[in-house]
């Protein structure tokens, strides 16, 4: 039986996965190749359509070194492993040396990226889509740009899902000499210049990968609907015109929407055995009180139940996390409220940590600003012990800490942008709403006055805060959830296709 006989088929490519379900291979949960959300909404929708019956396949590279890393030792000796034992009905490995040794998704040298972009994408065009005959094909970013072309050029319909704006370029030539026959569909590739024919075109005209993807592919989302019309609108200064042309195209023919990453189901304050004590919404007190401790006990501050803690969850980078902000502010806002014991605590790497690390050591404040390395297990324990969480992001695409914080009681204090916007709302305690503090202009003034906002939350009565939290923690489990997001993009593959996803009497 065909696929367009029964359930259409779906081939999901993606240069990174968090997991695949059990069912799909002996081995299948081994397979794990992470660098950002991309990995987990892959995951979560790889897993959704799985669980519903869905005839759904994936595509990835085979990260030969980083697989055989997770593998039993029983098969782990043999680096052909995977490759031999690994289903070929629904797991597709892309083969190449170009991955076969790497030890993280992406290199960080650009030119080694380029090599094993084209790489993984020969393989889905060359082979893998031969084999597989989908009725849809999802991309995602622009290591995967080039096949919403030939996609459309074989009239097989396309969803291009755009995680990050980052974005190379190629030429015809080099696509070519990499073993991509992109004679077959160079016409629906987008170039630096105008491409009137192929021959004119080929040697000099740069192809931009993430461009062609919006361009060729039949449907386009981002992973918020803020972000989306943010750069629609060219809100962002380092967004090139051309994207921002092509998703204002898609936007316009009803062929482009947001939908929201949500983070891994594993962050549950419930079952998280990083917590020094597991909680619930019911019993947040105790078990935030108990974790606050520990935290503070490990890394040297003030041990005070009452003292308010922010937690910095993301990368110190001032392109986009706007850590700038808090360092202009940060000794101003220890000293306001140094009688309360306020608290700050860093759990992550990036160029600006140094700069933090002499400000705490030229105003003495090691007992009340710890700053450390990214560690996951130190993470966790940090929303579990945080009252709040900060993120004064200049752009945020999703973003994922201003979900993961209120699922475990520590509420955002964020930048009114991008995701943010979607997922968070200004508190409201008089109405029985919101779940963080948000500022709206980028500076940090703006700053300064949401952890003023947020301070006279936590200082309002205990029954009346605790009230707040447990219903955020609540919404927040319900609201930000991988079915959620799944459904979202299953409802999407069912306006492309027409049809349902799920043919019931093949269940």
């Amino acid at each position: 039986m065909t696929a367009t006989q029964s359930n259409p088929r779906i081939l999901i490519v993606t240069p990174e996965v968090t997991y695949l379900p059990d069912n799909m291979g002996n081995i299948a949960n081994y397979l794990k190749a992470k660098a950002g959300g991309m990995a987990d909404v892959s995951a979560a929708l790889i897993s959704a359509l799985f669980d519903q019956g869905a005839d759904v396949h994936v595509a990835l590279p085979n990260y030969r070194a980083m697989f055989n890393h997770h593998l039993p030792p029983i098969i782990k000796k043999d680096i052909n492993t995977i490759r031999k034992i690994m289903p070929d009905d629904r797991i597709h490995l892309a083969e190449d040396r170009a991955f076969f040794y790497m030890n993280r998704v992406y290199s960080n040298y650009e030119g080694e990226n380029m090599k094993i972009a084209l790489a993984f994408q020969r393989e889905i065009i060359n082979n893998i889509v031969p084999r597989v005959q989908p009725d849809l094909i999802h991309c995602n970013d622009w290591m995967t740009g080039l096949i919403p072309a030939m996609a459309k050029q074989a009239g097989i319909p396309c969803l291009f899902t755009i995680h990050n704006i980052y974005s190379m370029k190629s030429l015809l030539s080099h696509i070519e000499e990499r073993g991509i026959d992109s004679a077959y569909f160079w016409q629906h590739l987008y170039y630096e210049r105008m491409g009137y024919d192929y021959e004119g075109t080929r040697e000099t005209n740069p192809v931009d990968l993430l461009a062609s993807g919006v361009f060729a592919a039949h449907f386009v989302n981002t992973v918020s609907s803020t972000f989306l019309g943010e750069l629609i609108e060219g809100r962002h200064d380092f967004v090139e015109a051309p994207l921002k042309q092509e998703l204002a195209n898609k936007f316009n023919a009803d062929c482009a929407v947001g939908i929201l990453n949500a983070p891994d189901p594993s962050f549950n304050p419930a079952t998280d055995e990083d917590l020094v004590l597991e909680f619930h919404p019911k019993n947040h007190v105790a078990g935030k009180q108990k974790n606050k401790r520990a935290l503070q006990r490990i890394l040297g501050l003030i041990e005070a139940d009452q003292a308010p803690l922010f937690f910095w969850p993301s990368r110190l980078d001032t392109v986009q996390k706007g850590c700038q902000l808090l360092a202009e502010v940060l000794y101003d806002v220890v000293s306001r409220y140094r009688e309360q014991n306020l608290e700050i605590v860093f759990v992550a790497n990036g160029e600006f940590q140094q700069y933090f690390k002499e400000i705490v050591q030229f105003h003495n404040l090691s007992r009340r600003v710890a700053i450390c390395d990214f560690d996951e297990r130190l993470a966790r324990l940090a929303y579990g012990a945080s009252d709040f969480v900060m993120m004064p992001s200049r752009f945020e695409p999703c973003g994922l800490p201003q979900m993961i914080g209120p699922i475990y009681g520590s509420l955002p204090v964020a930048h009114d942008t991008g995701g943010i916007h979607d997922t968070i709302t200004h508190m409201d305690v008089a109405n029985n709403t919101g779940n963080g503090f948000l500022f709206k202009d980028f500076d940090s003034n703006g700053l300064s006055w949401a952890i003023d906002e947020a301070i006279e939350f936590y200082n309002l009565p205990l029954k009346i805060k605790s009230a707040q939290i447990e219903r955020i923690m609540i919404r927040s489990a319900a609201t930000f959830s991988h079915a959620v997001t799944a459904r979202q993009y299953i409802d999407l593959y069912e306006k492309m296709l027409a049809r349902p996803l799920i043919n019931v009497d093949t269940i």
